[in-house]
């Protein structure tokens, strides 16, 4: 499938900028290749003014000059969008939808059967190019439909192919998980910050501490464990903190609330 065929954004929100933003960094597009719609002026104008993407007021103008259509849209609209569209999607449409919670059937219920679907899971980090984005491919979805939405996202980071059965559980951990990892430095710079620490400092110190060790567990071949190991010294400082987040029973809370995000996302994707 032609990587460079016209994408076209339904919704010109935060993950649309991000994905715009990328593909024409990385040179996948050209700002003519690609369009978006929104029912907001100002993102359109916004979208327009930043990348020189045309923008639409129209979703059915849009899908009549594209072949690639990304929804980028809120769960709650998704099917009155698609009630609104579904008679302009063509057979060699490339349907990808990016709402969270939404399952293929779902949009499948709607939209003609032979269009070929797929739904990503992008996380916030794609904002910088830093993300992951799981992929789940429908019944119609080609191998070669999958390679150019994997190449568009790749755009803003990396992303692996997954059976949408465990979209679920990649919401929980890579699509919420930004928000555990925030919530953990703001603890780490209140602790800081209790211990004498300025406030600037100490949020420098803890964003690159993450950033850090973020790095050397992707590119160490050491695992997570021995990660752990290797900077913890029998009776020293790192050792005294952990064995007072075991006693609390940190990794414990950590499963906990994960699972009650697994369990939320699979209650958002169960019909009305």
């Amino acid at each position: 499938m032609d990587q460079n065929r016209k994408l076209g954004f339904i919704g010109a929100g935060n993950m649309a900028t991000a994905l715009i933003k990328g593909l024409l960094q990385d040179g996948r597009y050209q700002a003519e290749d690609l369009l978006a719609s929104d029912n907001s002026d100002t993102a359109l104008r916004r979208i327009s003014a930043d990348f020189g993407v045309p923008g639409y007021s129209s979703n059915l103008d849009l899908l009549a000059k594209s072949e690639i259509v990304i929804l980028s849209i809120k769960p709650q609209s998704m099917k009155d969008v698609l009630d609104h569209v579904k008679g302009a999607l063509r057979t060699d449409h490339l349907l990808i939808s990016i709402a969270a919670g939404i399952p293929l059937c779902m949009i499948g219920d709607i939209i003609p059967q032979d269009i070929p679907l797929i739904r990503v899971m992008p996380n916030t980090p794609a904002l910088v190019q830093q993300g992951i984005s799981a992929l789940a491919a429908g019944p119609s979805a080609s191998p070669a439909h999958m390679r150019t939405a994997k190449g568009i996202f790749a755009a803003v980071g990396e992303t692996v192919e997954v059976s949408e059965e465990m979209m679920d559980a990649v919401t929980a951990v890579s699509g919420s998980g930004p928000g555990y990892v925030f919530y953990l430095m703001e603890g780490m710079v209140d602790a800081a910050v209790a211990t004498g620490l300025d406030p600037q400092t100490a949020i420098r110190l803890v964003i690159q501490t993450f950033l850090g060790a973020a790095h050397l567990a992707k590119t160490s071949e050491d695992s997570l464990s021995r990660l752990r190991e290797k900077v913890t010294s029998p009776g020293g400082t790192t050792a005294a903190g952990l064995d007072m987040l075991e006693k609390l029973g940190m990794k414990r809370a950590i499963q906990k609330g994960v699972d009650a995000a697994y369990r939320r996302s699979v209650e958002l994707g169960k019909p009305d």
